[in-house]
């Protein structure tokens, strides 16, 4: 495994992270501790989870992720060695989850001491705003078109009330997800302005069908050190090829739940196939050759992979240790410029 000290923190991460949103809807409990088990015996100490999760989100499995990572944590005594990251959700979407959602202070603060009750913590390491209190584009929606949405709750008093739990010791850093660049500046700007805590990641899809952090979000994290903790690195599993020509394996996520849709546009699967067929000319599975893609970037802190079987888990923390040639990488962007971006 390779670790990689996040910028303006302390956190010495895997560059594999684990995440968890199958646990409790895919996968029971014993095997989302059997997966735990296994990802650190092969050296990742970073997880990556939600208070919205299990994934597809509903009333009933809400929670059960993080409960089961608490569960394993107690029982094998790692807490000490594990980089816990949880996300507070935002409204919209999970009214479930508490009355009258929203980023302020009261939301937050439940959130947290929810999320630390679950895991069986007394501090997370890094706590993540899953998507912002305003309306923003977001999981694959394009012409953005601006809403007024008079919520009352701003960048600042959401950024406020996590300094307020940072400075308690709750949360030891604090981090954003499915923002915009637009957002992640701001959050900069007023951390530094109002001597707030600085957000130090940003969690967002990147894989070989869409690359769109690579325009805005790549150089902010370059010149401001807010690295990209990648998510979908697989594009729902359609970077292995096994929902080509129409098939739909058992079991499957995008088998079981229509509504994972993104990346089967018909752009998407005719870049897909151009991918996995030059993994087989290098000999490479193509799932490996689409996580270390993501692996090698330098904006990326961290690649964040999921399975739902041990076999699918140990195939992908592997691709740490490939090392893709020059000549493959040139094919990657040449289908990249004829393919650009299919599922933004």
């Amino acid at each position: 495994m390779q670790y990689h000290t996040l910028p303006h923190t302390s956190l010495d991460v895997s560059k594999i992270c684990l995440g968890t949103m199958t646990y409790g809807q895919q996968n029971t409990e014993a095997e989302a501790h059997e997966q735990l088990a296994l990802a650190t015996d092969l050296g990742v100490n970073f997880i990556d989870t939600a208070e919205m999760y299990a994934v597809p989100p509903t009333p009933e499995t809400q929670g059960l992720t993080e409960s089961y990572i608490g569960t394993w944590l107690k029982k094998s005594g790692q807490r000490d060695k594990r980089i816990i990251a949880t996300k507070v959700a935002g409204p919209r979407g999970v009214p479930y989850i508490r009355e009258n959602m929203s980023l302020d202070r009261r939301n937050i603060r439940q959130a947290v001491e929810d999320s630390l009750a679950r895991l069986q913590t007394d501090y997370i390491d890094l706590y993540q705003v899953h998507w912002p209190q305003r309306h923003v584009n977001s999981f694959g929606q394009l012409n953005y078109q601006h809403e007024d949405e008079n919520s009352g709750v701003s960048i600042l008093e959401t950024l406020d009330a996590l300094t307020e739990l940072v400075r308690e010791g709750k949360i030891r850093y604090i981090g954003v997800s499915n923002e915009t660049p637009w957002g992640v500046m701001n959050y900069l700007k007023l951390a530094e302005k109002h001597n707030l805590s600085r957000i130090v990641s940003i969690q967002n899809p990147y894989n070989l069908l869409n690359r769109s952090f690579e325009v805005g979000l790549s150089e902010i994290s370059h010149h401001e050190g807010v690295e990209l903790l990648a998510y979908s690195p697989l594009a729902f599993g359609a970077l292995t090829g096994k929902y080509l020509d129409g098939a739909r394996p058992d079991g499957a996520r995008c088998t079981r739940w229509s509504r994972f849709s993104r990346y089967f546009t018909e752009q998407g699967q005719t870049a897909t196939r151009a991918y996995v067929d030059l993994a087989h000319e290098y000999s490479l599975d193509p799932a490996q050759m689409a996580l270390a893609f993501v692996n090698g970037r330098s904006f990326v802190g961290s690649n964040i992979i999921g399975a739902t079987t041990l076999e699918q888990l140990k195939t992908n923390i592997e691709s740490i240790d490939v090392q893709l040639p020059e000549a493959l990488l040139t094919g990657i962007e040449e289908i990249g410029a004829t393919y650009s971006n299919p599922c933004p």
